[in-house]
């Protein structure tokens, strides 16, 4: 995209007339003729208005200036003195930005030699006659005097000369400026003006110090002026100091500040190398010895030497350090060496202290600066060797450095990632600077260790993608891949997560570009070097792409394709060819994109990036066969459609002409892919055919261009063509609004068409493509239609789209249809569903264009049955009223007259306006009525200063009336209905009661509702009443929803009116009076707003009156106003302070989470700048913070409420994303405050910091990202958390040792201490980081003892706990020894002192470790023989896991180790120890209660703590010996031992166990059948007893698993049921399925089970026995089977049912629903067919996508050769589907059958319900019921469809016909259900399609069936008779 420069705007000189005067008189005095004719020029320049002209003339002066000869005049002469002096003047009063300054400038440039002297004389006089002027114009003066610098030599001269005067100046503007900072907390707008010219002032002291070095040391030397001079330097540096170390300045100018400081140290001292001895003084806080520094600089900067300076300082002083003093290419001194070692010394010190992340920032591009000034002085040859040996990698100050970037490289701004990465980078570069490898990098062992650390990190840290790519670009790309061979296809399988593809993708791109690199220098052979390239990067693409998920590969399309291809590009034709080579039918893992898909996603790429030649026979015809694109357009998963219509649509040059195959493609594609319910598939679609109509409208552009010079019938065709396509588009998007039609299909059609409006217009006439003339007037009423949906996005589509169409279709000019329309938006105003309000401000947004608005308005009034006292409307105005400003203000005012009356009701009966006439519609639509009002170009202003000032009196009288509801304790539940006259008394009783118990008090005291309160709570709500107060007399009902809802949507109708008045109304200024709104109604908005937020108790009404305060406090921050723009901070103040003296009897909200409290602190907080010092949000931290803490004397009343609300104000600030980063200062002291919290003793200061906890956890880690709780995404390395919050290592350390040291389980009690959950939670999410070493002080050691200690909790969650949070602490390499001295502490015998609960805490923690340890990829290989001292010491303590320990709980978790450690082969243990210990654990299972329960105690009871957990753990080890691992446990009797085992484990008496050995052998059953192999396990002996289980087992769930796994099995294995000795036949196992699945419908799976297997039954009989022998027994269970699965494809089933009746449908496609013989009869299989169709109707994707798979199946010689096979999407399946079934009822003789049952399903089985005022009771009943709808299915396509396909069925020559009989039938149910459809049609009112929406969708349904009907039906009478 191109950007216009921005041009300066040119304003000619404005004088005010005595300098005029003056100027023109000084002009005027007599002179020689080149001086007096220069002077005309000077005085045509002044007197002239137009700036260009002036530019001329001032030109034209320099150029005679420049021609002036030294013997012309007298250089004395006056009037060139004149000329001088007015141009000097002219230079000084222009601003810097005209560009009329800049040619004044070169005309005084232009003075000849002679003349320079006094040119910079005049200007010298002139600037310092300058100096002397108001405040507010120092920043144009200070712009001046940098202009002077601007390669301006004599401006240069004369800052020179007055050097002096300037830098006094700017001592007086920065001290003026430092003093002014301090007077405007608060208000933002003139702060940031502040700072701006700050900056500038301190930027331009810097840039006159720098330019006049040789003056200022000449000046310092000499004796005259030397004091002014140095007291204007001192100054300088005492105004630089006051703004460093004011923390209120923002970092720009403290930075810019930092580097005039080092300047001005340097111009002072010069060179040499004292400089860096008082600059790292400066650093360090402290004068230096040896400093040699003037006593008056030093004095100076007293103020940064001080200790109690801000640490900001240094870093400050650090940036002008390395900025101001020279480190290339020269010598470095012995201090200049000093001073560039100690400055990373105080940069690390200051990362460790600063919070803000903006000072991080600054703290990370300083230290990315020292290390490039580092490499600058190690790169030259003349660098000390004790620099290279301290800079060298693996120094102390190096490897901190290391520290720095690990800690930093996943920081949250993005900025301090890139700074880290560069410093990374230039640390790789002085390390190589400073060893002996500098020729061959690979050879250095410490980048060959530093390597291994990082590939050996976890990928999920991003931080290791950056550091990765550094070193490929230092090493290359060759010795990676040596070191790791997969790692291409690692980086690729990362590209799935969408938070790692941008950093995989950088990281594969630096590979396989610096693979080609060095492989192209290696071979000089094209082939050869290719083709190893493509072996390394193209191949493992390909198995991506073919195999993995499409949500995995979305990535690879955007991030990493298309750079693949821009590298090699003739890598395209390889992949086309590989994957054209595979088979057609290679799909991949199911939900893959198979060969076809990836494919297209290759060919997409190509084409987008211009690798692929678009010609039409090089891309259809050659590359890519039209029949494989048609297939891909259809295909089952949306992203290979994507990436299809994408290849046809994208194109590298938008000028491509649009050919016929794609316009056929795109008619292919476009009817079946309109209806998605994925959102990001809509995107994806709109985005691409907006790129296609690009084209489009580009190619037809350039075609016409190429017609107009070179006729020709072939560009005349393609343009024939595109109107013909676009025509074709427009009609068939314009055809499928049809009521009914669903959102989705809605929403595309009309985006669609409004990218058609946007790109070509719908005009009519012979313009362009005429698109206009195909519209008409159905089109359009079909979208204004739409503008009644319940969706608000299609009715914006549909009000912008109506603006678009050509006038005469959408009828607005006809005067009767424009005043229905307005009334029907009127009425829909006061509708009591909140959606007819949309929908009335989207009717009047679009009739407000219209001119005969008035007329119409006029028409609606008269017909209006209110009496009221309507405003004048207005009469003609000035002709520059625009109608749109008349129609607003008149229809604003109407509404606001029927507003006023409304509200004037409902304050005396509020359940009167809740049910007839809420006042929220009224509102909302004039709100959306001023939004479309253009505030900055309002004519009548008077007429809107009145209405706005009743319109804000009318909203405060609304609030006044629904106030009492959202402000009560209860709104939900506050108003009960009553059924007497006496509701509007009962009413007000309640209101009355509601103020007195509207306060805090119970948390002191309970209040008790009395008899009568409590007779009135027990109203039911749903009873009808009678109004008597109606004029009327029309009866209403009313809810408490109905109540509740008028009043908080009226609330919110109010806040957003009020903010949006506020925010876009002109204000009313002091000195004009052009405005709209006056500064004390804005306070008085504010104040309201106050009002609501700080006492509303209902949710939906203080939300939304933070959105209306958010828009408000946005104005008071713009506003010109001092008094508006210090409100914020004002009502801020007040508010803290009235949390702070809260108490039980303040009316502020302690429950609700504070309710409006923290919104209104949010918003007040929100309008502060970003780019701020941000001091009201550093203000409210502190005071929240502090109110969160604990008190120190103890919770009381007095501290508790305040407490409740600082945790909950914290809560919400550190949830708003928009004060981003600059909270994370705080959280430290958030996450203390929440951590103590837990010890209170009050409930809901506990809530409070559960939910503020909550909310810091996410703030600090990230979002969850995933469903597992503990995974590493979101786990942060020890060391980078502690830096982050350096606070919280000693807090939580403390706090640990507190609740460790409470942990005692010996003395029996339970001791839990409040806050250990959470301190566990917390160190749970830390993991120590390989690179940190050996040492570190923010370490997590000190930590690991106390965990373990608690483990000894008496709490068994707390035991838990302690040992997930001790895995992350223990390094890989510390895991054997740390194992070995657990183990130590468990008891070798049992004894009477023995602890079970240390036990229990102590084996749980080694189960973790070990099992982290195993499934851990970096572990060692030990050799040492820790892991046979482990063994040793489990032998020594087996009797842990027998009968001699009493505690089940403690034997089942050492049996658990003993599994865990006996069933893992990586463990480096000798075979014969281990052997010992599987036969030992072997024995103690075979002598356990599980598998000899009459050895010992017997059976265990079940009540007995652990006796669960214990059995599973017996199984656990069971079901590992007989069927995980059973070669593990090899024996002489292993295979008699195994079958015992599975045998007692499926008949064990409890139903755990049976359900865990069944789930652990379907688990196994299922991976061996996704491996496609089955290993040695004992299986086929077990199906007996599977099959006596699946007859006997009682438990649903253990059932379901049995009839699970015996479906995994092959059907003949299965079909001899055993049942003890008898073997059951197939149909009386048939039989007993089927009554177990009719009877199964509370249990989903076992019911999927039994369907699934009884289906398998029925194919089996089917396909082994004849038709003819089929019994009637038989065919009548067949008949139970298709109804089961009738039944479960209905629309009320579970999900999971409908998937499972649509795969039992998929796989009977070929066996029972396409076979010749019709085994289940012909009433049966359409029955199934009609199933089938309704599943592909559903409304869940997943089931539709199931049901889609059956054109898989489908025979070949059924398949229409036009017709794609494979699966396609379900659109186009439900197509396929009725067609197959109009060829099978030919195949099968059945044409009369099929053509009776597809009209049946034609005219449908609903009947119409006419019932109006019944239906519209209902509704109002239930406001939000959204019925039985299924928002996919679209009856009216279906039956349109249907139709489609009987009219070729009913043509299908010699088959008999329907009968007679089916024929009137037929024909009765048409007409009859024609006339109820007119008849309902009748009863409803004007405009139905707003006003009864569902009953017009239901009665036009109707009548199109019945017509469709209908015309079959004569279709086959006419046939019948021929």
């Amino acid at each position: 995209m191109v950007v216009k420069k921005k041009v300066p705007k040119v304003q000619a000189i404005v004088l005010d007339d005595a300098r005029l005067k003056s100027l023109m008189d000084a002009l005027s005095v007599v002179g020689d003729r080149t001086s007096t004719h220069l002077a005309q020029v000077l005085k045509d320049s002044l007197s002239s208005s137009e700036p260009v002209e002036q530019i001329q003339l001032i030109s034209k002066a320099g150029s005679m200036l420049e021609q002036l000869g030294e013997d012309d005049e007298s250089p004395t002469g006056p009037l060139l003195q004149a000329c001088l002096n007015t141009l000097t003047f002219l230079y000084i009063t222009l601003p810097v930005k005209n560009p009329l300054k800049r040619a004044v400038a070169s005309a005084i440039a232009s003075s000849p030699d002679w003349l320079q002297e006094q040119t910079v004389g005049c200007l010298s006089e002139c600037l310092s006659a300058s100096f002397i002027v108001s405040t507010d114009q120092y920043p144009h003066l200070t712009d001046c005097i940098t202009s002077c610098l601007d390669r301006f030599p004599i401006g240069e001269k004369c800052i020179h000369r007055l050097l002096t005067e300037v830098l006094q100046f700017l001592q007086r503007v920065l001290s003026y400026y430092v003093e002014q900072n301090s007077g405007l907390a608060g208000r933002h707008v003139a702060q940031a003006q502040l700072m701006q010219s700050c900056l500038a002032a301190v930027k331009t002291s810097m840039l006159v110090v720098q330019r006049s070095q040789e003056p200022i040391s000449a000046a310092l030397l000499s004796a005259s002026n030397h004091c002014d001079l140095q007291q204007a330097l001192c100054g300088l540096l005492r105004c630089y100091s006051s703004i460093l170390t004011d923390e209120e300045f923002v970092q720009a100018v403290q930075s810019t500040a930092g580097m005039a400081v080092v300047l001005l140290i340097r111009s002072v001292m010069g060179n040499g190398d004292d400089v860096p001895v008082t600059v790292a003084g400066l650093l360090q806080g402290m004068d230096e010895e040896n400093d040699t520094a003037p006593l008056w600089l030093s004095r100076s900067c007293a103020a940064l030497y001080e200790r109690s300076r801000p640490a900001a300082v240094a870093l400050y002083l650090s940036h002008g350090a390395l900025a101001m003093i020279s480190w290339k290419g020269k010598t470095l001194g012995p201090q200049a060496e000093k001073l560039l070692l100690l400055i990373p010394e105080m940069l690390l010190s200051l990362d460790a202290r600063v919070k803000e992340s903006s000072t991080v920032m600054v703290v990370a591009r300083v230290l990315t600066l020292w290390s490039g000034a580092a490499v600058d002085c190690v790169q030259a040859d003349t660098c000390p060797p004790l620099l290279r040996l301290s800079l060298v990698g693996g120094s102390p100050l190096i490897t901190r450095l290391h520290h720095h970037v690990y800690s930093h490289w996943e920081h949250p701004l993005d900025g301090v990632r890139h700074q880290t990465r560069s410093l990374f980078q230039n640390l790789l570069l002085i390390h190589q600077n400073c060893t002996e490898h500098r020729s061959d990098p690979t050879a250095d062992p410490y980048i060959a260790q530093l390597t291994r650390d990082l590939l050996a990190l976890e990928w999920h840290m991003k931080g290791k993608y950056g550091t990765l790519a550094c070193l490929v670009e230092h090493l290359g790309a060759e010795h990676l891949l040596r070191l790791d061979g997969g790692l291409s296809s690692r980086l690729l399988g990362l590209m799935g997560d969408q938070t790692l593809a941008p950093y995989a993708s950088d990281l594969l791109e630096k590979l396989f570009v610096s693979h080609k690199a060095q492989l192209c220098a290696r071979f000089k052979d094209d082939h050869a070097w290719m083709e190893r390239w493509h072996e390394a990067w193209v191949t493992p693409l390909l198995e991506v792409l073919c195999a993995a998920r499409l949500d995995q590969t979305t990535y690879i399309l955007d991030y990493f394709l298309p750079k693949l291809l821009r590298c090699n590009p003739s890598s395209l034709s390889h992949m086309v060819q590989a994957l054209q080579e595979m088979p057609s039918s290679t799909e991949g893992a199911s939900g893959s994109r198979g060969a076809l898909g990836a494919l297209m996603t290759c060919l997409r790429a190509a084409r987008a990036q211009g690798v692929l030649k678009s010609l039409d026979e090089e891309l259809w015809d050659g590359l890519v066969p039209l029949p494989l694109m048609r297939q891909a357009l259809v295909h089952k998963h949306d992203q290979v459609r994507m990436d299809a219509l994408g290849l046809v649509c994208e194109s590298h040059r938008s000028t491509e002409t649009l050919s016929k195959q794609e316009m056929e493609l795109i008619r292919h594609f476009l009817p079946f892919n309109l209806n998605s319910q994925s959102p990001g598939v809509r995107q994806q679609t709109i985005s691409l055919f907006k790129k296609l109509l690009c084209r489009v409208k580009d190619s037809a552009q350039l075609l016409h261009k190429k017609l107009d010079q070179n006729p020709n019938d072939k560009d005349q065709e393609i343009l024939h063509m595109y109107q013909e396509f676009l025509r074709w588009f427009c009609k068939t998007l314009f055809q499928v609004l049809h009521p009914g039609a669903s959102f989705s299909r809605c929403l595309m059609a009309l985006h669609l068409l409004g990218l058609i409006a946007e790109h070509f217009t719908f005009d009519t006439g012979s313009v362009g493509f005429a698109l206009g003339d195909s519209v008409c007037d159905s089109d359009a009423q079909a979208v204004l239609s739409c503008i009644s949906s319940n969706f608000l996005e299609v009715k914006q589509l549909a009000c912008n789209l109506l603006q678009k169409l050509p006038t005469a279709a959408v009828r607005l000019q006809e005067p009767e249809r424009l005043r229905s329309l307005l009334q029907a938006a009127l009425d829909l105003s006061t509708s009591t569903k909140p959606f007819d309000s949309v929908t009335a401000a989207h009717l009047l947004n679009l009739l407000i264009h219209q001119p005969d608005m008035h007329d119409a308005l006029l028409g609606c009034i008269r017909n209006y049955h209110f009496s009221l006292q309507l405003p004048a409307l207005i009469q003609s105005q000035a002709s520059e009223v625009s109608i749109l400003e008349k129609n607003m203000l008149e229809v604003v005012r109407w509404l606001m007259a029927c507003l006023k009356e409304e509200i004037g009701k409902a304050e005396s009966s509020l359940l009167q306006a809740a049910a007839s006439y809420p006042l929220y519609g009224r509102a909302h639509c004039i709100t959306a009525v001023l939004q479309q009002l253009n505030t900055r170009s309002l004519v009548l202003l008077s007429d809107w200063r009145t209405v706005v000032s009743e319109l804000i009196a009318l909203c405060y009288r609304m609030s006044d009336v629904v106030s009492p509801v959202v402000q009560s304790s209860s709104p939900e539940g506050l108003i009960p209905m009553d059924t007497d006259s006496e509701t509007s008394a009962g009413l007000q009783r309640i209101l009355q009661e509601i103020q007195p118990r509207d306060t805090n008090d119970f948390f002191s005291s309970a209040r008790e509702l009395n008899s009568s309160e409590t007779e009135h709570k027990d109203h039911k709500p749903q009873a009808s009443n009678s109004n008597k107060g109606n004029d009327d007399g029309e009866a209403y009902r009313v809810t408490a929803q109905m109540v509740l809802v008028c009043c908080w949507r009226t609330m919110k109708e109010v806040s957003m009116l009020l903010g949006h008045v506020c925010q876009t109304m002109p204000l009313c200024s002091p000195d004009t009076h052009a405005g709209v709104i006056t500064e004390d109604q804005v306070k008085a908005v504010g104040m309201y707003f106050r009002e609501q937020l700080l006492q509303s108790r209902h949710r939906g009404a203080f939300e939304l009156a933070y959105v209306g305060f958010v828009r408000l406090t946005e104005m008071l921050c713009r506003s010109g106003s001092v008094e508006l723009q210090q409100l914020p901070a004002h009502w801020l103040k007040e508010v803290l302070e009235e949390v702070k003296s809260s108490d039980p009897s303040s009316k502020l909200c302690a429950t609700r989470r504070s309710a409006g409290i923290p919104f209104y602190i949010q918003a007040l907080l929100s309008s502060e700048p970003k780019s701020s010092s941000c001091s009201l949000l550093k203000l409210t931290m502190r005071s929240l913070t502090a109110l969160a803490m604990p008190s120190c004397d103890g919770s009381t009343e007095s501290s508790t409420v305040p407490q409740v609300h600082a945790l909950n104000i914290l809560r919400s600030l550190f949830r708003d994303t928009r004060l981003g980063e600059n909270v994370v200062p705080f959280v430290a002291e958030g996450m203390q405050a929440a951590i103590l919290g837990f010890t209170s003793p009050v409930w809901t200061v506990r809530n409070s910091s559960t939910l503020l906890f909550s909310t810091l956890i996410t703030r600090i880690f990230g979002v969850k990202k995933g469903k597992d709780e503990h995974s590493k995404k979101n786990r942060m390395t020890g060391r980078e958390f502690f830096t982050r919050f350096p606070a919280l290592y000693p807090f939580l350390l403390g706090q640990l040792q507190e609740a460790a040291a409470s942990v005692n389980s010996d003395s029996g009690q339970v001791k839990l201490h409040p806050s250990l959950f959470l301190l566990l939670l917390v160190l749970g999410r830390l993991y120590p980081s390989p690179m940190d070493g050996s040492f570190s002080p923010l370490g997590l050691a000190p930590f690991m003892p106390l965990i373990m200690r608690c483990g000894r909790s008496a709490v068994y969650r707390t035991r838990e706990m302690a040992a997930r949070a001790l895995v992350p602490f223990v390094l890989v390499t510390q895991v054997p020894t740390t194992l070995h001295t657990l183990l130590e502490e468990l008891p070798q015998e049992p004894g009477a002192g023995i602890q079970q609960n240390h036990i229990h805490g102590t084996l749980l923690q080694v189960l973790s470790l070990f099992r982290s340890y195993l499934t851990d990829t970096r572990r060692p290989q030990l050799g040492s023989g820790q892991d046979c001292d482990i063994s040793q010491l489990l032998f020594t303590r087996l009797w842990l896991a027998t009968r001699r320990n009493p505690c089940l709980v403690t034997r089942g978790a050492f049996l658990d180790l003993l599994g865990c450690f006996c069933g893992c082969l990586p463990v480096s243990v000798p075979e014969s120890q281990l052997k010992k210990l599987r036969e030992e654990t072997l024995h103690i299972l075979m002598v356990s209660e599980l598998v000899a329960p009459e050895g010992g105690s017997g059976e265990i009871n079940p009540a007995v703590p652990g006796a669960t957990q214990y059995l599973q753990s017996l199984a656990s080890i069971a079901i590992s010996i007989c069927v995980d691992s059973p070669h593990l446990w090899q024996s002489l009797e292993s295979e008699r031992i195994q079958k015992d085992l599975l045998m007692c484990l499926l008949q064990c008496q409890h139903y755990e166990i049976r359900l865990f050995a069944l789930e652990r052998l379907l688990e196994r059953l299922q991976r061996a059948k996704t491996e496609s192999q089955c290993g040695p396990w004992p299986f086929e002996p077990c199906v007996s007893s599977l099959t006596h289980l699946a007859l006997h087992e009682t438990h649903p769930g253990c059932q379901a698993k049995v009839l699970q796994l015996l479906a995994l099995l092959p059907l003949s294995s299965v079909l001899a049921w055993r049942d003890g000795s008898s073997f059951l036949s197939c149909q009386e196992v048939l039989v007993h399925l089927l009554k177990l699945a009719e009877t199964s419908t509370h249990s989903v799976d076992l019911y999927c089970a039994a369907l699934f297997m009884t289906s398998r039954l029925v194919v089996h009989l089917v396909e082994s026995t004849e038709q003819q022998e089929l019994s009637e027994d038989v065919m009548s269970c067949f008949g139970r089977w298709g109804a089961l699965v009738v039944q479960g494809c209905g629309e009320e089933q579970p999900v999971e049912v409908k998937m499972m009746s649509a795969e039992v449908l998929v796989k009977a496609v070929h066996t029972l629903l396409t076979a010749p013989a019709l085994p289940l009869g012909i009433t049966q299989t359409v029955a199934l067919w009609k199933s089938l169709f309704t599943l592909l109707q559903d409304e869940d994707q997943d089931v539709r996508d199931r049901a889609a798979e059956f054109t898989c199946y489908i025979p070949a010689h059924l398949h229409d050769t036009g017709v794609a096979m494979g699966a396609v999407s379900p659109p186009v399946a439900l197509e396929m589907g009725v067609g197959l079934l109009c060829q099978l009822f030919q195949m099968w003789g059945q044409v009369a059958a099929g053509i009776v049952n597809l009209t049946e399903w034609l005219l449908g089985d609903e009947q119409l319900d006419t019932r109006c005022e019944e239906s519209s009771d209902f509704d109002e009943d239930f406001l939000f019921e959204k019925g039985d709808f299924n928002l996919w299915a679209e009856p009216m396509l279906w039956a349109r469809m249907l139709h489609g396909h009987l009219s070729t069925l009913s043509g299908v020559p010699h088959s008999p016909g329907v009968s007679p009989a089916d024929l009137d039938r037929l024909s009765a149910i048409a007409n009859s259900n024609a006339v109820n459809a007119e008849q309902a049609m009748k009863t409803l009112p004007a405009l139905p399609q707003f006003s009864a929406t569902i009953e017009y969708g239901k009665i036009m349904l109707l009548k199109e069936r019945s017509s469709l009907a209908q015309s079959i039906v004569h279709t086959l009478r006419q046939v019948d008779t021929a």
